[in-house]
């Protein structure tokens, strides 16, 4: 596509996709108008990449839906001061996205290959406040915690236990969960104390989605 395709493209995906569909937020909608989907996808997918669908981007991951993506960054709720830790880097777009809402982002990814492509993604971009790290996502990013928002790109069985400890008091953690591999409920979690009781979080159901699953010690296996 040609630059003012693209920029089109982008504008019609958020007045039509995203704001449409409710997502109000000012912040997150200039966000969503701001970052070049296109350079966050294989070349072979940059026609695509205004469509509101996910995209494969290889080692088996996808980048998400647009409209998924501003419907987490609404759900964590993120302030401009916030540190936020997303599980499930992928190619850097939703990271890219958080950036703008955030003060830091730390985005942790399993696979190698595609950690490396989020951080030359993001640092060709110029995103400056995103810390790209290689690990297991289940297990979060302790040397960096507590984070206000944790927001978790992939699906698993059940909130991973490391990443409660890791969210700070008043902190909001979405993501999706279910029984399924494949089909989940997207939630958002909010710690409401520092104790180390049963109604330490309250927990809400946001509706019904589809990821891929989140595979660590706290998640599915391989």
């Amino acid at each position: 596509m040609r630059r003012s395709d693209t920029e089109r493209a982008r504008a019609r995906l958020v007045e039509r996709h995203v704001k449409a569909r409710g997502i109000t937020d000012e912040r997150i909608l200039a966000a969503m108008g701001s970052v070049k989907r296109e350079r966050y996808v294989p070349a072979a997918m940059e026609a695509f990449a205004y469509d509101d669908h996910p995209l494969p981007i290889g080692e088996g991951q996808t980048i998400s839906q647009p409209f998924i993506v501003a419907l987490m960054a609404d759900a964590a709720q993120i302030v401009s001061g916030d540190r936020v830790l997303e599980v499930g880097a992928g190619s850097g777009y939703g990271a890219a996205v958080l950036a703008q809402l955030a003060a830091e982002v730390w985005t942790i990814e399993r696979l190698e290959p595609l950690a490396e492509l989020a951080r030359k993604n993001l640092e060709r971009d110029g995103v400056e406040n995103v810390h790209v790290v290689v690990g297991d996502g289940t297990l979060g990013w302790p040397v960096e915690a507590p984070f206000d928002a944790i927001v978790v790109t992939a699906g698993g069985p059940e909130v991973p236990h490391a990443l409660l400890d890791q969210l700070a008091v008043g902190g909001r953690l979405v993501m999706p969960t279910g029984s399924d591999r494949h089909n989940q409920a997207l939630i958002r979690v909010v710690r409401l104390h520092d104790q180390p009781l049963e109604d330490a979080f309250s927990e809400e159901e946001l509706g019904l989605v589809r990821f891929v699953p989140l595979i660590g010690a706290q998640g599915w296996d391989h």
